[in-house]
């Protein structure tokens, strides 16, 4: 089957698009940014991209001999004010185009909402719902609730909690009840349902085995992991002090933060329906899903995250736009040594931060990430997805990862900390060189007395740092 694919770049979409390229699908992959194509998926047979913008109607463009389409854009992250109007527009556009291919099906992932007092985020996924019906195809909706797996943000959320944790003091909504289920079984349902008549313009709502609380989601965790947790909850936090607390003890936005407590007041359970025996799918439990996806962990192999989305930073626009660096107007710290061992270099330039750190001084790297935490910025809780690999889109640490080409030995970040102005970090090799640029360029006054605030830090910090991407230890 051919199939259209949007929302390439985001968590469930990168995995799904994989999973239906190994049963020899042909992929229409859609992205907004063709900088930031995920190169699991590049390097496929049987796959082109689309650069594609479902907010802008008059330049989308369509293959007419599309199959079938899963429509996979959320906006969870966002603190778009008007993001409601921004998803029903993007769906409206969808369905616009979609009709005027030979799809015969679209399938939908969205949010369990069998309560009536909806969020503000589920409410809106299931106008989006509404919005896809059409009489030219049919739709297939899946609601799910709590996605468990390797990247998810529930996932990173909770093992944030637990693993920093042994005593916590909690709002009260953690003792909401629902439905986790695993990631993999989530892409069983969207692959499966493919090409079934029966399930045309019908919705299901899936979910694992088990009903738990949100207390009881972190105490089996902590058990998955072998820890003991004890845990209090209080009556009295305010949702704006739950998204604060939530926010200051993981590696979550604000806006995400606000966004999850929103919604974690609200019981997700699935309603009862056939769809497991017409799949023939039997979810796993919570546990199971825990240690599968610290299985990926461990083996390095994390293919997505919630992090890559570049709503968790500072991103509203297209990566390209950044890559080039401001030449004027600028403060720069510039330094150029010669290599000795140019793999040894490119292997310490392509494992930086995360857990490795930054290899000069990483307390102070610590402090700067507390600091940006404390005015509202991602701090360094997001690290990095991979040990060894990085790819434009990344996340790394309070930076994203604007270009990474190991062929052309150039790493290009860009810093999503709060800062009063826009700040670059560039590792180049040229002709046996290791070159490292800091280039800032600060926003009116404030940025510049920043500048002069930390370049005493610089001297050693940025010294320290290309002296170890050089020396062996």
């Amino acid at each position: 089957m051919k199939i259209l694919i949007t929302g390439t770049t985001g968590y469930i979409a990168k995995r799904l698009a994989l999973k239906l390229l190994e049963s020899n699908h042909e992929l229409v992959c859609c992205v907004r940014d063709l900088d930031r194509i995920p190169d699991e998926i590049e390097n496929q047979k049987n796959v082109t991209f689309l650069k594609v913008d479902f907010l802008d109607l008059e330049n989308i463009e369509l293959p007419k001999d599309i199959d079938a389409a899963y429509y996979l854009i959320h906006s969870m992250a966002t603190d778009a004010n008007n993001f409601e109007e921004l998803e029903k527009q993007c769906a409206l556009n969808f369905k616009k185009i979609v009709e005027e291919t030979n799809c015969k099906q679209v399938l939908y992932l969205s949010g369990i909402v069998n309560d009536d007092s909806l969020s503000k985020h589920l409410r809106s996924r299931f106008e989006v719902e509404k919005t896809l019906q059409s009489e030219k195809y049919g739709l297939t909706t899946f609601r799910a609730g709590i996605v468990v797996g390797s990247g998810s943000a529930s996932f990173e959320i909770i093992r944030d909690i637990v693993e920093k944790l042994p005593l916590m003091i909690t709002p009260r909504w953690l003792n909401t009840k629902t439905q986790p289920i695993a990631v993999r079984d989530v892409l069983c349902y969207l692959e499966y349902a493919l090409n079934k008549a029966e399930l045309y313009n019908k919705s299901f709502d899936i979910g694992g085995p088990e009903v738990l609380t949100y207390k009881e989601m972190l105490l089996q965790f902590g058990e998955v992991r072998g820890f003991k947790r004890y845990i209090y909850t209080l009556p009295f936090l305010s949702p704006k002090l739950s998204s604060y607390w939530l926010y200051f003890v993981t590696s979550t936005s604000f806006n995400l933060a606000q966004a999850l407590v929103d919604s974690m007041k609200i019981e997700v359970i699935a309603k009862p329906n056939d769809i497991n025996k017409i799949l023939n799918i039997e979810p796993i439990t919570y546990k199971e899903s825990v240690a599968l996806a610290f299985q990926r962990i461990e083996q390095n192999d994390v293919v997505s995250s919630w992090k890559d989305a570049m709503s968790s930073g500072v991103f509203n626009d297209q990566l390209s736009k950044h890559i080039q660096l401001p030449e004027f107007g600028c403060f720069k710290d510039e330094r150029v040594k010669t290599i000795k061992d140019e793999n040894y270099t490119l292997d310490r330039i392509w494992s930086i931060g995360g857990e490795n750190g930054w290899y000069s001084f990483n307390w102070l790297w610590k402090i700067r990430g507390y600091i940006d935490k404390i005015f509202g910025g991602v701090g360094l809780r997001r690290g990095r997805r991979h040990n060894t690999h990085l790819e434009a889109g990344d996340p790394l640490d309070f930076w994203r990862v604007l270009l990474a080409d190991k062929k052309e030995k150039r790493l290009l970040l860009f810093a999503e900390m709060k800062l009063p102005g826009e700040a670059w970090l560039e590792f180049k090799i040229i002709k046996g060189k290791l070159h490292q640029r800091a280039v800032f360029r600060p926003k009116g006054v404030l940025g510049r007395l920043y500048w002069y605030a930390v370049l005493p830090f610089h001297a050693f910090i940025f010294k320290g740092m290309i002296n170890s991407l050089i020396d062996k230890k």
